[in-house]
């Protein structure tokens, strides 16, 4: 695919709309690049560190072994795009709006969710570390393969939530898991913590 996509050279500047580029070996550190829309372009082995892409557009976009740190994501809209081998570190993704998403082979280290719309996205083999899903509309979302540590998932929307498969560590948000599906392994390990929760005292 990548082939296909003609180079991109030179900063990323906002309010553009990028169609069919190919973003390679690029850095863009502090990148302003707000409320663009990235149509059928791919990432690969970029980085943003810092930078400002807060209410731009994703469609039909692969982003391979790309790194995002402190980048403002808020607001973004993400469409028919896929995340491969990425790492995002203190990333602000809050009512960001994800459709048709994979997120797959990746490590997500205190990247915020909040307030935010996911319909049918995948986390494949992702690590996740201080996530935080509060207050999120989670719609046939799956974490297969993932591990979750020190996740918050308070006040979370759960319909058809998959995380069977998935190694959890979760911090809060226990009572917003209805609508939420896991396997018998992890009800055994979820248990002392849902009693907690509960107030109830587990005494032999």
């Amino acid at each position: 695919m990548a082939g296909e996509l003609t180079p991109h050279e030179g900063d990323l500047e906002p309010d553009e709309e990028y169609d069919g580029l190919l973003f390679a070996d690029a850095s863009f550190t502090g990148a302003a690049a707000g409320n663009c829309h990235f149509l059928d372009c791919e990432f690969v082995n970029a980085s943003f560190d810092g930078g400002r892409l807060r209410k731009s557009r994703f469609t039909g976009t692969r982003v391979r072994d790309t790194r995002f740190v402190s980048t403002d994501l808020a607001e973004t809209s993400w469409q028919d795009t896929t995340l491969t081998g990425c790492a995002l570190a203190a990333v602000q993704a809050f009512s960001a709006s994800m459709r048709r998403v994979t997120f797959r082979d990746g490590k997500l280290d205190a990247v915020n969710f909040r307030g935010g719309t996911l319909t049918d996205v995948r986390f494949e083999n992702c690590l996740l570390r201080d996530a935080e899903f509060g207050g999120a509309t989670l719609r046939r979302v799956s974490f297969a393969g993932c591990t979750l540590t020190r996740a918050d998932f308070g006040k979370v929307s759960c319909t058809d939530v998959d995380l069977r498969g998935a190694d959890l560590g979760i911090t809060a948000g226990f009572e917003s898991l209805r609508g939420a599906t896991i396997d018998s392994v992890q009800l055994v390990t979820l248990a002392p913590l849902l009693a907690r929760h509960l107030g109830i005292t587990v005494a032999d």
